[in-house]
Protein backbone atom coordinates (compact mmCIF):
# COMPACT_ATOMS: atom_id res chain seq x y z
CA UNK A 1 0.00 0.00 0.00
CA UNK A 2 3.04 2.46 0.90
CA UNK A 3 4.31 1.84 -2.46
CA UNK A 4 1.10 2.99 -4.20
CA UNK A 5 1.62 6.54 -6.20
CA UNK A 6 -2.39 6.57 -4.91
CA UNK A 7 -1.60 6.31 -1.19
CA UNK A 8 -0.85 10.21 0.45
CA UNK A 9 -2.05 9.77 4.07
CA UNK A 10 -1.18 13.66 4.00
CA UNK A 11 -3.44 14.98 1.05
CA UNK A 12 -6.26 12.29 2.59
CA UNK A 13 -6.23 14.09 6.07
CA UNK A 14 -6.23 17.34 4.33
CA UNK A 15 -9.42 16.66 2.80
CA UNK A 16 -10.94 15.13 5.26
CA UNK A 17 -10.02 17.88 7.33
CA UNK A 18 -11.41 20.63 4.80
CA UNK A 19 -14.34 18.25 4.82
CA UNK A 20 -15.51 18.27 8.09
CA UNK A 21 -15.68 21.82 8.32
CA UNK A 22 -17.63 22.07 4.99
CA UNK A 23 -19.87 19.85 6.57
CA UNK A 24 -19.94 21.83 9.94
CA UNK A 25 -20.38 24.67 8.25
CA UNK A 26 -24.21 23.33 6.77
CA UNK A 27 -25.36 22.51 9.80
CA UNK A 28 -24.46 25.80 11.48
CA UNK A 29 -26.67 27.20 8.08
CA UNK A 30 -29.43 25.13 8.91
CA UNK A 31 -29.10 26.08 12.90
CA UNK A 32 -29.19 30.22 11.80
CA UNK A 33 -32.12 29.60 9.63
CA UNK A 34 -34.25 28.68 12.73
CA UNK A 35 -37.76 26.82 12.96
CA UNK A 36 -39.58 29.56 10.67
CA UNK A 37 -39.18 27.41 7.24
CA UNK A 38 -40.77 24.01 8.40
CA UNK A 39 -38.39 20.93 8.29
CA UNK A 40 -39.80 19.61 5.54
CA UNK A 41 -39.98 22.72 3.27
CA UNK A 42 -36.25 23.67 4.32
CA UNK A 43 -35.05 20.11 3.37
CA UNK A 44 -37.05 20.27 0.05
CA UNK A 45 -35.36 23.54 -0.83
CA UNK A 46 -32.05 22.40 -0.11
CA UNK A 47 -32.15 19.71 -2.20
CA UNK A 48 -34.44 20.70 -5.12
CA UNK A 49 -31.70 24.26 -5.28
CA UNK A 50 -28.65 21.00 -4.87
CA UNK A 51 -30.22 19.67 -8.38
CA UNK A 52 -28.93 22.33 -10.56
CA UNK A 53 -25.26 20.62 -9.43
CA UNK A 54 -26.16 17.19 -11.03
CA UNK A 55 -26.64 19.23 -14.46
CA UNK A 56 -23.81 17.87 -15.95
CA UNK A 57 -24.38 14.17 -14.40
CA UNK A 58 -27.25 14.09 -17.08
CA UNK A 59 -25.92 11.89 -19.35
CA UNK A 60 -24.22 9.39 -17.15
CA UNK A 61 -27.87 9.30 -15.99
CA UNK A 62 -28.82 8.07 -19.27
CA UNK A 63 -26.24 6.25 -20.11
CA UNK A 64 -26.74 3.94 -16.70
CA UNK A 65 -29.04 1.66 -18.27
CA UNK A 66 -30.87 0.89 -14.50
CA UNK A 67 -33.31 -2.36 -14.33
CA UNK A 68 -36.71 -2.10 -12.54
CA UNK A 69 -35.12 -3.78 -9.56
CA UNK A 70 -32.46 -1.06 -9.62
CA UNK A 71 -34.95 1.62 -10.09
CA UNK A 72 -36.80 0.21 -7.07
CA UNK A 73 -34.38 0.37 -4.75
CA UNK A 74 -32.90 3.89 -5.76
CA UNK A 75 -36.74 5.09 -5.36
CA UNK A 76 -37.16 3.06 -1.73
CA UNK A 77 -33.70 4.40 -0.62
CA UNK A 78 -34.87 8.33 -1.29
CA UNK A 79 -38.28 8.04 0.37
CA UNK A 80 -36.68 6.86 3.19
CA UNK A 81 -33.59 9.43 3.04
CA UNK A 82 -36.49 11.67 2.25
CA UNK A 83 -37.54 10.90 5.75
CA UNK A 84 -34.35 11.12 7.83
CA UNK A 85 -33.46 14.76 6.09
CA UNK A 86 -36.54 15.70 7.43
CA UNK A 87 -36.08 14.70 11.30
CA UNK A 88 -32.36 15.86 10.32
CA UNK A 89 -33.61 19.25 9.75
CA UNK A 90 -35.81 19.23 12.90
CA UNK A 91 -33.17 18.72 15.13
CA UNK A 92 -30.82 20.85 14.07
CA UNK A 93 -33.07 23.64 14.71
CA UNK A 94 -34.37 22.50 18.39
CA UNK A 95 -30.98 21.42 20.39
CA UNK A 96 -27.37 21.96 20.38
CA UNK A 97 -25.35 21.55 17.09
CA UNK A 98 -23.44 19.32 19.29
CA UNK A 99 -26.01 16.70 20.29
CA UNK A 100 -26.83 16.27 17.07
CA UNK A 101 -23.52 15.80 15.50
CA UNK A 102 -22.52 13.28 18.33
CA UNK A 103 -25.81 11.49 17.80
CA UNK A 104 -25.66 11.72 13.91
CA UNK A 105 -22.23 8.94 14.95
CA UNK A 106 -25.18 6.47 15.48
CA UNK A 107 -25.59 5.53 11.83
CA UNK A 108 -22.79 3.55 10.99
CA UNK A 109 -23.59 1.62 14.06
CA UNK A 110 -27.20 1.10 13.12
CA UNK A 111 -25.74 0.13 9.62
CA UNK A 112 -23.25 -2.54 11.54
CA UNK A 113 -26.34 -3.98 12.70
CA UNK A 114 -28.78 -3.83 9.66
CA UNK A 115 -25.77 -5.38 7.46
CA UNK A 116 -25.77 -8.60 9.76
CA UNK A 117 -29.73 -9.05 9.56
CA UNK A 118 -29.94 -8.14 5.65
CA UNK A 119 -26.72 -8.50 3.77
CA UNK A 120 -25.46 -11.60 5.81
CA UNK A 121 -22.52 -9.61 7.56
CA UNK A 122 -21.26 -11.44 10.22
CA UNK A 123 -21.73 -9.74 13.65
CA UNK A 124 -19.12 -11.11 16.23
CA UNK A 125 -18.92 -10.90 19.72
CA UNK A 126 -16.19 -8.12 19.49
CA UNK A 127 -18.67 -6.11 17.19
CA UNK A 128 -21.70 -6.51 19.01
CA UNK A 129 -19.53 -5.02 22.32
CA UNK A 130 -18.67 -2.33 20.49
CA UNK A 131 -22.53 -1.52 19.08
CA UNK A 132 -23.63 -2.38 22.57
CA UNK A 133 -20.93 0.52 23.27
CA UNK A 134 -22.17 2.94 21.21
CA UNK A 135 -25.27 2.50 22.63
CA UNK A 136 -24.58 3.47 25.95
CA UNK A 137 -23.09 6.28 24.46
CA UNK A 138 -26.15 7.14 23.39
CA UNK A 139 -27.70 6.83 26.91
CA UNK A 140 -24.88 9.04 27.82
CA UNK A 141 -25.87 11.66 25.58
CA UNK A 142 -29.52 11.86 26.25
CA UNK A 143 -29.40 10.93 29.75
CA UNK A 144 -33.32 10.10 30.44
CA UNK A 145 -34.74 10.72 33.67
CA UNK A 146 -31.94 13.04 34.45
CA UNK A 147 -32.95 15.98 31.77
CA UNK A 148 -36.06 16.22 29.42
CA UNK A 149 -35.17 14.47 25.97
CA UNK A 150 -36.64 17.01 23.51
CA UNK A 151 -38.64 15.89 20.30
CA UNK A 152 -35.18 17.40 18.53
CA UNK A 153 -33.43 14.66 20.46
CA UNK A 154 -35.69 11.58 19.44
CA UNK A 155 -36.21 13.36 15.66
CA UNK A 156 -32.64 12.59 15.58
CA UNK A 157 -32.69 9.50 17.31
CA UNK A 158 -35.25 8.19 14.34
CA UNK A 159 -33.28 9.45 11.84
CA UNK A 160 -29.72 7.81 12.36
CA UNK A 161 -31.61 4.73 11.89
CA UNK A 162 -33.65 5.97 8.81
CA UNK A 163 -30.41 7.07 7.49
CA UNK A 164 -28.65 3.83 7.92
CA UNK A 165 -31.45 1.94 5.87
CA UNK A 166 -30.70 4.58 3.30
CA UNK A 167 -26.93 3.65 3.23
CA UNK A 168 -27.42 -0.28 3.36
CA UNK A 169 -29.29 0.05 -0.12
CA UNK A 170 -26.29 3.13 -1.21
CA UNK A 171 -24.11 -0.20 -0.70
CA UNK A 172 -26.12 -2.38 -2.92
CA UNK A 173 -26.78 0.35 -5.47
CA UNK A 174 -22.64 1.11 -5.34
CA UNK A 175 -21.65 -2.26 -6.55
CA UNK A 176 -23.76 -2.46 -9.03
CA UNK A 177 -23.44 1.15 -10.43
CA UNK A 178 -21.64 3.89 -11.17
CA UNK A 179 -21.14 6.02 -8.19
CA UNK A 180 -22.40 9.17 -10.02
CA UNK A 181 -25.71 7.30 -10.80
CA UNK A 182 -26.14 6.87 -7.09
CA UNK A 183 -25.19 10.22 -6.05
CA UNK A 184 -27.22 11.40 -8.62
CA UNK A 185 -30.61 9.25 -7.74
CA UNK A 186 -30.33 10.28 -4.49
CA UNK A 187 -30.31 14.09 -5.44
CA UNK A 188 -33.70 12.91 -7.86
CA UNK A 189 -35.67 11.05 -5.75
CA UNK A 190 -35.09 12.97 -2.50
CA UNK A 191 -36.30 15.87 -3.98
CA UNK A 192 -39.24 13.67 -5.62
CA UNK A 193 -40.15 12.42 -2.02
CA UNK A 194 -39.60 15.78 -0.38
CA UNK A 195 -42.36 17.80 -2.39
CA UNK A 196 -45.45 16.41 -1.05
CA UNK A 197 -44.57 16.46 2.73
CA UNK A 198 -43.19 20.40 1.85
CA UNK A 199 -46.75 21.42 0.31
CA UNK A 200 -48.45 20.00 3.21
CA UNK A 201 -47.46 22.85 5.18
CA UNK A 202 -45.56 25.43 2.99
CA UNK A 203 -44.46 28.94 4.06
CA UNK A 204 -43.18 31.54 1.57
CA UNK A 205 -39.46 31.48 2.10
CA UNK A 206 -37.73 34.91 2.10
CA UNK A 207 -34.85 35.70 -0.55
CA UNK A 208 -32.60 36.13 2.33
CA UNK A 209 -33.55 32.25 3.49
CA UNK A 210 -33.30 30.71 0.21
CA UNK A 211 -30.18 32.26 -0.34
CA UNK A 212 -29.16 30.36 2.39
CA UNK A 213 -30.60 26.91 1.68
CA UNK A 214 -28.74 27.44 -1.60
CA UNK A 215 -25.48 27.79 0.32
CA UNK A 216 -26.40 24.92 1.93
CA UNK A 217 -27.00 23.04 -0.94
CA UNK A 218 -23.58 24.47 -2.74
CA UNK A 219 -21.55 23.37 0.69
CA UNK A 220 -22.81 20.05 1.29
CA UNK A 221 -22.26 19.04 -2.53
CA UNK A 222 -18.45 20.75 -2.67
CA UNK A 223 -18.13 18.25 1.20
CA UNK A 224 -19.24 15.43 -0.91
CA UNK A 225 -16.38 16.23 -3.61
CA UNK A 226 -13.50 16.83 -0.95
CA UNK A 227 -14.81 13.81 1.23
CA UNK A 228 -14.08 11.60 -2.22
CA UNK A 229 -10.74 13.49 -2.62
CA UNK A 230 -9.74 12.23 0.57
CA UNK A 231 -10.84 8.64 0.01
CA UNK A 232 -8.70 8.53 -3.25
CA UNK A 233 -5.63 9.93 -1.80
CA UNK A 234 -5.76 7.33 1.68
CA UNK A 235 -7.60 4.14 3.40
CA UNK A 236 -10.75 4.80 5.29
CA UNK A 237 -8.54 3.78 8.00
CA UNK A 238 -6.65 7.03 8.01
CA UNK A 239 -8.80 9.69 6.61
CA UNK A 240 -12.38 8.29 9.63
CA UNK A 241 -10.48 9.35 12.65
CA UNK A 242 -9.53 12.63 11.30
CA UNK A 243 -13.80 13.05 10.46
CA UNK A 244 -14.29 12.83 13.98
CA UNK A 245 -12.80 15.63 15.06
CA UNK A 246 -16.55 16.89 13.58
CA UNK A 247 -17.88 17.32 17.42
CA UNK A 248 -14.61 19.29 18.34
CA UNK A 249 -15.85 22.00 15.49
CA UNK A 250 -19.51 21.79 16.37
CA UNK A 251 -18.50 22.25 19.95
CA UNK A 252 -16.56 25.11 19.53
CA UNK A 253 -19.41 26.66 16.87
CA UNK A 254 -22.55 26.26 19.50
CA UNK A 255 -20.44 27.60 22.02
CA UNK A 256 -18.83 30.69 20.44
CA UNK A 257 -21.51 31.25 17.66
CA UNK A 258 -25.12 30.27 19.07
CA UNK A 259 -24.32 31.07 22.41
CA UNK A 260 -24.78 26.79 23.52
CA UNK A 261 -23.70 25.69 26.73
CA UNK A 262 -20.63 23.43 26.89
CA UNK A 263 -22.17 20.04 27.90
CA UNK A 264 -19.55 17.36 29.06
CA UNK A 265 -21.50 14.71 28.79
CA UNK A 266 -22.61 14.92 25.31
CA UNK A 267 -19.13 15.18 24.51
CA UNK A 268 -18.35 11.81 26.70
CA UNK A 269 -20.99 9.97 24.99
CA UNK A 270 -20.17 11.16 21.74
CA UNK A 271 -16.19 9.79 22.71
CA UNK A 272 -18.01 6.63 23.10
CA UNK A 273 -19.31 6.22 20.05
CA UNK A 274 -16.52 7.37 17.79
CA UNK A 275 -14.40 4.51 19.93
CA UNK A 276 -16.72 1.95 18.98
CA UNK A 277 -17.12 3.11 15.23
CA UNK A 278 -13.00 3.50 15.60
CA UNK A 279 -12.88 0.08 16.82
CA UNK A 280 -14.88 -1.72 13.87
CA UNK A 281 -13.02 0.26 11.23
CA UNK A 282 -9.57 -0.89 12.40
CA UNK A 283 -11.43 -4.76 12.82
CA UNK A 284 -13.00 -4.44 9.26
CA UNK A 285 -9.42 -3.06 7.72
CA UNK A 286 -7.31 -6.05 9.37
CA UNK A 287 -9.88 -8.65 8.66
CA UNK A 288 -9.92 -7.41 4.92
CA UNK A 289 -13.40 -7.36 4.31
CA UNK A 290 -15.52 -4.78 2.17
CA UNK A 291 -16.95 -2.37 4.61
CA UNK A 292 -20.69 -2.53 4.90
CA UNK A 293 -20.47 0.58 7.61
CA UNK A 294 -19.96 3.79 6.14
CA UNK A 295 -17.70 6.52 6.88
CA UNK A 296 -19.58 9.14 9.39
CA UNK A 297 -19.55 12.00 6.76
CA UNK A 298 -21.73 10.52 4.36
CA UNK A 299 -24.70 11.41 6.13
CA UNK A 300 -27.83 13.39 5.50
CA UNK A 301 -26.51 16.01 3.20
Amino acid sequence: MNESSNYQPVKGVFWMLVTGVLFVAVTALVKHNGTRIPAAESAFLRYALGLVFFIPMIGTLRKAHLTPRQHKLFWVRGLAHSGGVTLWFYAMARIPIADVTAMNYLSPIYVTIGAALFLGEKLAFRRILAVVAALVGALIILRPGFREVGAGHLGMLFAAVVFAVSYLIAKIMADETNPLVVVAMLSITVTVGLFPMAMMNWVAPTLGEVGILFAVAAIATAGHFTMSMAFAAAPVTVTQPVSFLQLVWAVTLGVLVFDEAFDPWVVVGGLVIISSIGFITLREAALKRKMRTPVVPATKF
